[in-house]
């Protein structure tokens, strides 16, 4: 007789079965976001207050890269978290992959930002600004999740060690979100709800936000297929030492 699957197992088939469609459809979302940016977005004139004006439209792909990275921290976070207290082998790719998709949308900031500074700042990078340096932090604890997890020796020890780098560097978020409100220094203010300052377009505001949805459902497609990737492996690993045993 054969077993009827657990609902659990019909959550991963259907898991499974989105992943090409968010694939698709963040990656369609991107591509408007670009054209959006590029050919529809209102000219910035001379007396917006920015030294490069056209500059600017790199901030419409900066900007969700941003917002998502913090969403890989945060499965960061929670990954390392259900591992460290659970001993969750689920929590544990969670984890994984927080780290690779965090690295991955950081380094769009770390790639895109930069860019931006050199034309509206003449330096790419300003080492006195709190945030910018704080991100950074983030990005390396990233990197070092990830390759420690890629490189090393998979034992319970090891994965202590990186699931508690993850927990604790989780603590630069709010301290990266917050840094503009408490540390005006070089980079933007918030454009939204940073006080009486603050303000956008809304037809910019609406790029931005085609821009964070369309990155956001390419996150989940990402995630899900990262999840499954790792599964994949843990059963490969598991056949081979049945294997050879």
């Amino acid at each position: 007789m054969v077993q009827a699957p657990t609902w659990v197992e019909q959550c991963m088939s259907a898991a499974d079965r989105a992943i090409p469609w968010l694939l698709g459809i963040g990656s369609l979302g991107l591509l408007v976001t670009v054209y959006l940016a590029l050919v529809e977005a209102p000219a910035m004139g001379e007396n917006a207050g920015f030294t490069a004006p056209e500059a600017y439209r790199i901030l419409f792909i900066h900007v969700p890269f941003a917002w998502v990275s913090f969403t890989g921290f945060a499965l960061l976070f929670g990954g390392s978290l259900a591992w460290y207290l659970r001993r969750s082998e689920a929590g544990w790719r969670l984890g994984v992959t927080g780290a690779r998709l965090g690295l991955l949308y950081s380094l769009g900031v770390l790639i895109s930002g930069p860019i931006w500074g050199a034309a509206e700042w003449g330096t790419p990078w300003d080492f006195s600004d709190v945030r910018l340096n704080t991100f950074a932090v983030l990005a390396g604890v990233a990197l070092f999740v990830a390759l420690g997890e890629r490189n090393s020796e998979d034992t319970a020890e090891i994965r202590d060690s990186l699931s508690a780098v993850g927990i604790f560097g989780f603590g630069l978020v709010p301290l990266t979100y917050m840094a503009t409100r408490w540390w005006q220094e070089r980079h933007p203010g918030p454009v939204l709800g940073g006080g009486e300052d603050s303000g956008i377009d809304p037809f910019i505001l609406q790029i931005w936000l085609i821009g964070a949805a369309s990155m956001q459902i390419l996150f989940i497609g990402q995630t899900l297929m990262t999840m499954r990737l790792l599964r994949m492996e843990n059963e490969v690993e598991k056949m081979l030492t049945m294997l050879e045993a």
